[in-house]
């Protein structure tokens, strides 16, 4: 079973596409292939579907829906020439791929492909780069691993309480890969590079203080002194208007050097954390 979360919903048995075109069981669908080769339980399914207030029929609703996916499940084993029990030789069933567990449903992979658990493997070899100041390995796993998204998670599925979780959980961790693998193009000089890419996630992320301090550097060391102390104010403006927040004591420091300093020197932001939030320090580039 092949699947991709990281964009439009896709899940593949046997090359053949399984996408139910009802929105409930899409969602269930969705939720199954997030945590592939787990148990989901009942009422975390129930939840997604109906929310705090589920109808009384809602676990009998369930199990037709998880009825309805098996029917695919078939399908697309048929049409990779599984056998279906009985028929001798090696046989597959949709019971088998979409299981009944104790408390829940759980989809198995058997080692298919996920989108996802790639990214997170491309991410983790990044994040392991950075540490040995790497910067060319962390450019380009963290790279390849933004490579695989293709739009908003789940762009096509209407999620409720669960999978609005899960989408955010994700989006955040793609931030997190996307600001490491710009401050590893950083370290390697390629700040005139990252000025069209900056331009667009500062506009997108208003209130993003590490994008924002990349873009300040980026602007500075390619001589824009005058653009990287006007990227400061417009955040600090955005951080007060929608936050009531002043800018973190890090980027006051830099706009600070800024000021000081006539002409661009290797200076760099080191990240103190992953996490969209974290707050960045000044240090010397390597």
């Amino acid at each position: 079973m092949d699947i991709d979360v990281l964009g439009p919903l896709g899940v593949r048995v046997d090359g053949f596409a399984v996408m139910p075109t009802a929105p409930k069981p899409r969602k269930v669908l969705a939720l199954l292939a997030l945590h592939v080769d787990r148990v989901v339980p009942v009422g975390v399914l129930v939840e997604e579907l109906w929310g705090e207030r589920p109808p009384r029929s809602a676990r009998t609703t369930l199990q037709t829906y998880i009825l309805q996916l098996r029917e695919l499940i078939g399908a697309a084993l048929e049409r990779g020439g599984h056998a279906a029990p009985g028929e001798g030789g090696s046989s597959a069933s949709a019971k088998d791929v979409l299981v009944t567990a104790p408390g829940g449903y759980l989809l198995r992979g058997d080692g298919g492909a996920s989108d996802v658990r790639e990214f997170e493997r491309l991410a983790g070899l990044g994040y392991r780069a950075m540490d040995a100041e790497d910067f060319a390995g962390a450019a380009r796993y963290l790279g390849e691993g933004l490579a695989l998204w293709s739009g908003t998670a789940l762009a096509d599925v209407t999620t409720g309480t669960q999978l609005d979780m899960e989408v955010r959980r994700l989006e955040e961790t793609r931030l997190c890969a996307l600001y490491q693998r710009i401050e590893a193009d950083l370290r390697l000089g390629r700040h005139r590079e990252l000025l069209g890419e900056l331009t667009v996630l500062v506009s997108r992320y208003r209130t993003h203080e590490n994008l924002h301090g990349q873009f300040m550097l980026a602007l500075y060391r390619s001589g824009r002194r005058g653009e990287a102390l006007s990227v400061y104010q417009r955040l600090r403006q955005s951080l007060i208007s929608e936050l009531g927040l002043e800018p973190s004591v890090e980027l006051r420091r830099l706009q600070a050097a800024i000021l000081k300093t006539s002409e661009p020197t290797p200076l760099s932001v080191r990240s103190e954390g992953l996490a969209g939030g974290a707050r960045d320090r000044l240090v010397p580039a390597s």
